[in-house]
């Protein structure tokens, strides 16, 4: 008996970008122009999933120098637990053929002939310009349309400029991004914010928010260039402070503990073990 192997089905790159788990609430598309199609798609994420701002580039050649292409946004809502805005933009072939086929070979994905998918960080810049997208109800059609056409192109413009630039401030392919000045200095002045703030941690999520930078790229970005992880950071900025109360202004343990914002004298002890290797009062001994 000739058993029969289920073939999986393919998914298309919205599919794959939201995930199977993913429940589509509404929809509304949008034609920008005869070369541009958006569509804005709210979903309900799974549960055990945690979104994150995101960006996708999906290119597909249908011929010799003819592509489509389709770029995928996610935009979490923190207050709205598990659901996310999606902004899909496609480039329909007519659009590329406005431009020479040397021109588009200068640029990766275009220099190679399969289906591409790229990640790619999504910044402050890109969030104004998905706003912009969705804009425009007291504009006149035509003037709608070009607002609209203006932020689509600024919005491929950054995603190729993602993908082609080269990233010679770290070799970790994940931190492509930090190639942008404008993404190094938010990380810098995720920095700054810290040691503003010893007396009252953040979360990655609410720093994140604080310089406008997706938390995953937060993450990476900051280990990339100060060469320990956020946590880390945070940890030693407040230890280093403890030890300088602890010793040079002759607080005491429980003053220390409050004054940096730990939530009990066992918790910040466990802290300061850990980072020095004894106990604050072993420091004031």
């Amino acid at each position: 008996m000739q058993t029969l192997i289920p073939t999986k089905k393919k998914l298309s790159p919205l599919q794959r970008f939201l995930g199977e788990e993913a429940r589509i609430l509404s929809n509304e598309c949008v034609s920008v122009n005869n070369f541009i199609q958006a569509e804005w798609i709210e979903v309900c994420l799974a549960e055990n999933s945690i979104p994150e701002d995101q960006g996708m580039l999906y290119l597909f050649p249908i011929d010799d120098n003819k592509f489509c292409l389709q770029l995928c946004y996610m935009q979490y809502e923190e207050n709205r637990s598990v659901n996310a805005t999606v902004c899909s933009l496609r480039f329909l072939p007519a659009f590329f053929d406005q431009y020479p086929p040397e021109t588009l070979m200068e640029n990766q994905p275009f220099r190679f002939d399969e289906t591409t998918e790229q990640q790619f960080p999504v910044c402050a810049r890109t969030r104004m310009l998905l706003g912009q997208l969705q804009q425009g109800a007291l504009l006149t059609s035509f003037i709608r349309s070009l607002q609209q056409s203006e932020a689509a192109m600024s919005l491929l413009r950054g995603a190729l400029e993602c993908i082609t630039i080269p990233f010679t401030v770290c070799q970790v392919p994940a931190c492509r991004f930090l190639a942008f000045e404008t993404e190094r200095e938010k990380i810098m002045e995720a920095r700054i914010i810290l040691d503003q703030q010893i007396d009252q941690p953040l979360t990655i999520r609410e720093l994140a928010r604080k310089v406008a930078i997706n938390e995953c790229y937060l993450k990476k970005g900051f280990k990339a260039l100060i060469g320990k992880t956020v946590h880390d950071y945070q940890q030693d900025q407040r230890i280093n402070k403890a030890k300088d109360l602890l010793q040079n202004q002759r607080l005491s343990v429980t003053e220390v503990a409050n004054t940096l914002g730990y939530s009990s004298i066992s918790h910040f002890s466990t802290a300061f073990k850990r980072v020095t290797g004894m106990k604050p009062c072993e420091l004031l001994a």
